[in-house]
């Protein structure tokens, strides 16, 4: 994950991942605001299980990435079976995404078990565990995190801290929408976070002034020069951060007003033709009372 593709493309899952949950939720909402349910995960209308399956082989696929396909990574081990220092954050980077397999694999297990019935909850606390598991290992990662990188990764535990207590909040809370919308959004700029990382990270010219690319252990690492060029990279992460929130929330609020357009008026459209409807009918029954009366 210490690379351009490492972060983009995990980044990118989770991105698309987030955005999906984000419009159902909405979706769901506009069609439904008094009998709103949220669900945990949402199938497909020709694939059922894309949802899951796109976790499943993007998970996979960074196990082997990070265990194996890379050139200095083909033995993960050293010869007597431990695992060699150079070689702890792959493993935890590829803990991330067992345990990111391991809840996907699990509701589709259970979902195939009994379609008709609502693990709802049971789903929620293994998302919550995948975030939790997410959280340590970014929390308390090998790799040094002092410099740019490490203030890119605290925003980044934040934004993981919000989507496992919204997580958690959906097992007491599945009727309310914003606790859905809430963590669709946190997903979804986790993706977004992650992409910006890889980007400004690794790539040279989108480096602070004053930082340049170093090698340690193996893995380029963005240093500073000294303390006053690593202060200022940090405000302008802090800056960046603060930007990106601002535009997720701004996203999110539109997204939303333009969901809400498009099915809320659906909705509100069949209701007033109910309504006209049984009016009509009122209104005729009235008027067949009063000429037989008279």
């Amino acid at each position: 994950m210490g690379s351009l593709i490492g972060h983009v493309a995990p980044g990118l899952g989770f991105f698309l991942i987030g955005l999906w949950h984000l419009f159902n939720h909405i979706k769901l909402h506009a069609l439904r605001p008094s009998s709103y349910t949220a669900q945990p995960w949402f199938p497909a209308s020709k694939f059922r299980y894309s949802e899951l399956y796109l976790i499943m082989v993007g998970s996979t696929t960074s196990i082997a990435m990070e265990l194996f396909v890379s050139p200095d990574r083909h033995q993960p081990l050293d010869i007597d079976g431990t695992i060699p220092s150079n070689h702890l954050h792959t493993f935890e980077h590829s803990s991330i995404s067992l345990s990111l397999l391991v809840y996907a694999a699990l509701v589709v297990l259970l979902d195939r078990i009994s379609p008709k019935s609502t693990h709802h909850g049971l789903i929620y606390f293994l998302a919550s565990i995948t975030f939790a598991v997410e959280l340590l290992l970014f929390h308390l990662h090998s790799t040094d995190h002092n410099g740019p990188e490490g203030q890119f990764h605290f925003f980044l535990e934040l934004v993981i801290y919000v989507s496992l207590v919204t997580t958690l909040m959906g097992i007491g809370f599945p009727n309310s929408f914003m606790v859905s919308f809430v963590r669709s959004l946190s997903i979804f700029f986790q993706g977004v976070w992650f992409m910006v990382m890889g980007f400004m990270l690794w790539t040279p010219h989108f480096l602070p002034k004053g930082c340049f690319l170093s090698d340690d252990d193996g893995r380029k690492v963005a240093r500073c020069s000294g303390e006053e060029a690593l202060h200022r990279a940090k405000s302008l992460i802090n800056l960046e951060f603060s930007w990106f929130l601002i535009f997720i929330a701004v996203f999110g609020i539109f997204f939303y007003l333009v969901l809400l357009k498009i099915y809320g008026e659906k909705a509100h459209y069949f209701s007033l033709a109910r309504k006209e409807e049984k009016g009509e009918e009122d209104s005729y029954d009235i008027e067949s009372q009063k000429n037989i009366i008279s």
